[in-house]
């Protein structure tokens, strides 16, 4: 897909590995702006090295991958971070000793506007009213 095509985010031949073994070999994924694309697969196909790759913690040896018109193969995964691709990885990755809300807004920490972090903040509590309820409570002590 080209830019003109309207792919927000696209790799094209992506390679990448761990050393000597390969993890990903000639990918290729278009992404829309609005589209949900769901990665599946069996262990070791290649989903968590993919999404490493585009954020940049795992460097592809060959390929291209483009974000909104731009090559961020080759970009520090902070700079990638700022471009507005976020990797979140699976699994209960809260900081416990901080508050549900404070949790949240860690999610923000590149952004410098407070009023729209607090906007957002409100609308996830708005979409997960639990969240609103629990705001205050030791991110720590929730169960499931």
């Amino acid at each position: 897909m080209s830019p003109a095509d309207g792919a927000l985010l696209r790799l094209e031949d992506v390679h990448a590995a761990y050393g000597p073994v390969a993890a990903l070999r000639g990918l290729d994924l278009a992404v829309a702006p609005g589209e949900l694309v769901c990665l599946i697969g069996a262990n070791g196909a290649g989903k968590t090295s993919t999404l490493r790759a585009i954020s940049g913690l795992l460097p592809p040896k060959r390929g291209r991958i483009v974000f909104d018109g731009r090559e961020i193969q080759r970009a520090e995964p902070a700079r990638i971070l700022e471009a507005g691709v976020a990797h979140c990885p699976e699994g209960r990755r809260v900081f416990p000793y901080l508050t549900v809300e404070e949790n949240l807004r860690m999610g923000a920490y590149v952004r410098r506007d407070r009023r729209g972090i607090a906007e957002d903040v409100e609308r996830v509590c708005a979409h997960f009213p639990i969240l609103a309820e629990r705001r205050r409570q030791l991110a720590g002590t929730l169960s499931g």
